[in-house]
C-alpha cells in the first residue's frame, strides 16, 4: 500500500511542480543547446529548457522521507539516483550557464560515477548480506559471483547511466523506456519480498509519467543529464538490490541497442571511413530515414516493452 501512495505522490508532485519549474527554467534561459551536426528537424527545439529530470527526482526522495524513512535499502538507492542527478545537473550548469558545450570533462564526470556507484555498491552489500548471489537470465538459475561482485555492480551502474543518456535523444524516449524499466523493478521487487525497492520504483515510475506530460513531443522540457544519469543509475541500482544484474541487458535491451549504435558507427567510421548508420545512434538513423519522431519514440518504446516481459519470463 506505501509502494502504492508513493507511486501517486510521484505523480502528483511531477505533474504539480510542472507549470512553476519550467517558466523558471526558461526564464533563467536554461535552454538546451542542439548540436549542428544533429538531425535538422531539431533546430526547433533550441533553447527548450533542460535540466527537467528535477521534476521526477524530487517525488523520490519526498516519497521515502514520508513513507519509508527507516529503510537502508531504500535510502541506499536515493543516494544513488540523487548523486547522478547532482553530477548530471552539474554538467548541465556548465553546458547552459557557463557556456562550456561539453560540460564537465570526461575524466572528471567518470571520477564522480565511479566514487557514488562504490559507495552504493557498499552500501547494497550491508543489505544483501550473505544473499549476494545474482539471478541468470533465461532460467539458468543463480550464480554466486565472489569478488566479481562490487566490480560488476559497479559496471552495471557505469554502464546504465550512461546508456540512458546516449537514448534521451527524442521527445518522451528516455522518460517512457525508463516507466517500463522501473515498472518492471517495481513489481519484481514486491513479488521477491523487497517492499523498500519496489516502493522507490514506483515513486519514480510516478514521477517519470508526471514528467512525460511536459516532455511528449513537442516537448516543453527535456530531463538534460541531470535526468538521464540519475534514471540510468535508477535502473542498475535497483538491478543491484534485486540481484537482477545480469537480467539487466535483457530488461534494458533498447538502451543496449542505442549505445551498440554509437560503439559501431564510431568504430566503422575510423576503420573503413564509412558509416553504418546514416546518424548514430540508432533512433536519429530512423529519423533521418523518414520516420517521424513520434513513430520512433512509439516503436522504441515497444521493443523497451518487449526487453521487459523477456526479462520477467527468464
Amino acid at each position: 500500500m506505501k509502494a502504492a501512495w508513493a507511486g501517486a505522490l510521484g505523480l502528483a508532485v511531477a505533474w504539480g511542480l510542472g507549470p512553476v519549474l519550467i517558466p523558471w527554467l526558461r526564464r533563467l534561459r536554461f535552454g538546451q543547446t542542439v548540436r549542428e551536426a544533429g538531425p535538422a528537424s531539431h533546430r526547433k527545439k533550441q533553447g527548450t529548457p533542460t535540466m527537467g529530470g528535477v521534476l521526477f527526482l524530487i517525488p523520490v526522495v519526498l516519497a521515502v522521507a514520508v513513507f519509508d524513512r527507516g529503510s537502508l535499502e531504500a535510502w541506499a538507492l536515493v543516494f544513488l539516483i540523487a548523486g547522478y542527478g547532482a553530477v548530471g545537473l552539474a554538467d548541465d550548469l556548465l553546458k547552459v550557464v557557463f557556456h562550456r558545450p561539453l560540460g564537465l570533462r570526461a575524466r572528471e564526470k567518470l571520477f564522480l560515477q565511479l566514487a557514488i556507484a562504490v559507495v552504493f555498491v557498499v552500501l547494497a552489500q550491508r543489505v544483501a548480506g550473505a544473499d549476494q548471489a545474482f539471478w541468470l537470465p533465461f532460467g539458468l538459475g543463480q550464480w554466486r559471483p565472489g569478488f566479481w561482485y562490487g566490480p560488476l555492480a559497479v559496471l552495471a551502474i557505469l554502464g546504465s547511466s550512461n546508456a540512458v543518456n546516449i537514448t534521451d535523444g527524442l521527445d518522451g524516449l528516455a522518460g517512457g523506456a525508463g516507466v517500463v524499466a522501473m515498472g518492471f523493478y517495481a513489481l519484481w521487487a514486491w513479488t521477491h519480498g523487497q517492499p523498500s525497492l519496489s516502493l522507490v520504483a514506483l515513486a519514480l515510475v510516478g514521477g517519470l509519467i508526471g514528467f512525460l506530460r511536459y516532455n511528449l513531443h513537442p516537448a516543453q522540457v527535456f530531463m538534460g543529464d541531470t535526468g538521464s544519469l540519475a534514471l540510468g543509475a535508477a535502473m542498475a541500482g535497483a538491478a543491484v538490490l534485486s540481484r537482477t544484474v545480469l537480467v539487466l541487458p535483457v530488461l534494458g535491451v533498447l538502451f543496449v541497442i542505442e549505445t551498440l549504435s554509437v560503439i559501431v558507427q564510431v568504430a566503422s567510421f575510423r576503420l573503413t571511413g564509412r558509416r553504418v548508420l546514416r546518424m548514430s545512434p540508432l533512433h536519429h538513423h530512423f529519423e533521418l530515414s523518414g520516420w517521424s519522431e513520434e513513430r520512433v519514440v512509439s516503436t522504441f518504446w515497444l521493443v523497451a516493452l518487449l526487453g521487459a516481459v523477456a526479462a520477467w519470463l527468464s
